[in-house]
């Protein structure tokens, strides 16, 4: 009964976690979430582990929030000896950013010392897994899915094939031609070429019903691995949601650099498949079948007290992550962060993808600012809380660029009119992002 009851409460305390690094202070959603709201916390995850985050002056809030959650336990450690539970997370948080050497150094011996607990065999296997020990990932992560949790045990389970299936693999591993045989499944046709929108006709077997949740959750613990986002894009085209595939794996191409022709070939098909769809097809169909659990994949990932203090005179920085926090409450009654709400009237500086609202790409007089790049508009439509509409003054112009750029101008919110939008920037200046 005691066994039973420590094993109620460490669910209760890590709830849902990415497969490989269980962080109490980024905790996930149910999974599986929204295809773009997992995208966005996927992208996040990737820049935490970079010192510096991608478009211009954007703060990083899970970044700030993981460091100080190292820098609390790293303090403990100053003062007393750490308990495993404590060891395994800081070493969790080292993995996450980007100090894989620290992580190694810390659990390996905490490892040794206590070899049933699972944080400990768990976050090693990880570290050893980023850094391409694939014996050492798999000889840790045998003993990781020994000791899960019942709730964790099967996506670990899955972790370890995984491992296995890249020892096998080798050196080309690192850039492979195929797709992860993870679940069985033939991504083909009957004419042994991509189908677009169905599952394979050809397969070994039918795919779990949480295949989407289990993959997810190993990209989340593994955001720098292309070839889980990959598949993840071979079962969003499974799951009937073909326009998603191709973002997928334009993802793969574009951000990760995968080189794989049979990648480019499949891309090419969905795409193909999707644009002949948008023709004869309302845009509300391009869905799929999967039924999501969550809009965002990570929970509490804002932290308000991070925020810059706000300058009466000058430039205040304007956070996307701020934006995203905005309420819409029954008939349109925005309720907007306090930070937010006070740069109301104010200048501010904010970077982001220009996107032309009149349908031109030379010069412009307006356009909206969304934080990542759009494609097409119908089909990857970023909520309202994700796009800012961008005002230049009378007789000015500027001309379209695809690259990160600043823009700064006077901040107006919008409180009463739902056909208008929520955040627009008057008197803008545009400029290159730092």
């Amino acid at each position: 009964m005691r066994g039973l009851l420590i094993l109620l409460g460490w669910c209760l305390t890590h709830g849902w976690a990415s497969a490989g690094i269980y962080l109490d202070a980024m905790p996930l959603q149910p999974l599986p979430a929204e295809w773009r709201g997992f995208l966005l916390d996927h992208r996040a995850l990737r820049d935490v582990a970079q010192p510096r985050f991608r478009v211009g002056e954007r703060p990083s809030p899970l970044r700030d929030k993981l460091a100080d959650a190292a820098l609390q336990l790293e303090a403990q450690g100053r003062s007393r000896s750490l308990t495993p539970d404590e060891t395994a997370q800081l070493g969790g948080l080292y993995l996450r950013l980007g100090k894989s050497d620290l992580a190694v150094s810390l659990l390996r011996p905490a490892a040794r010392l206590h070899p049933t607990h699972f944080l400990l065999q768990a976050h090693l296997a990880a570290t050893w897994q980023g850094l391409g020990d694939w014996d050492q990932a798999i000889l840790t992560q045998a003993e990781a899915v020994r000791f899960a949790p019942q709730p964790n045990k099967e996506v670990e389970e899955y972790q370890l094939k995984l491992l296995r299936l890249r020892q096998q693999e080798g050196r080309t591993a690192q850039n492979a031609s195929a797709v992860d045989d993870l679940f069985g499944v033939r991504y083909v046709g009957t004419s042994g070429q991509p189908e677009a929108g169905t599952l394979a006709a050809t397969q070994k077997k039918k795919l779990p019903p949480n295949a989407v949740a289990i993959l997810q959750q190993l990209a989340l613990g593994f955001p720098a691995d292309g070839r889980l986002l990959w598949q993840l894009g071979e079962l969003a085209n499974a799951t009937g949601d073909v326009r998603m595939a191709a973002n997928i794996l334009d993802g793969c191409v574009t951000d990760f650099g995968m080189k794989s022709q049979d990648l480019r070939n499949r891309r090419a098909v969905y795409r193909a498949a999707w644009a002949e769809r948008a023709q004869s097809e309302t845009h509300t169909l391009h869905q799929g079948t999967l039924r999501f659990a969550s809009r965002r994949a990570l929970a509490g990932t804002f932290d308000a007290t991070r925020l810059p203090p706000i300058r009466e005179q000058g430039l205040n920085v304007l956070p996307w992550a701020a934006l995203s926090e905005t309420e819409i409450g029954p008939g349109f009654r925005p309720q907007f962060l306090k930070y937010v709400a006070q740069l109301d009237g104010r200048r501010v500086t904010l970077a982001g993808y220009m996107t032309p609202s009149a349908g031109s790409e030379t010069e412009l007089t307006a356009f909206l600012l969304t934080e990542y790049p759009i494609g097409c508009w119908f089909c990857e439509s970023p909520s309202p809380l994700q796009m800012v509409s961008v005002e230049l003054p009378s007789q000015i112009s500027t001309q379209f660029q695809r690259q990160v750029v600043k823009v700064s101008g006077i901040l107006r919110l919008n409180r009463t009119e739902p056909e208008r939008f929520l955040f627009t920037i008057e008197n803008a200046t545009v400029g290159p992002a730092d």
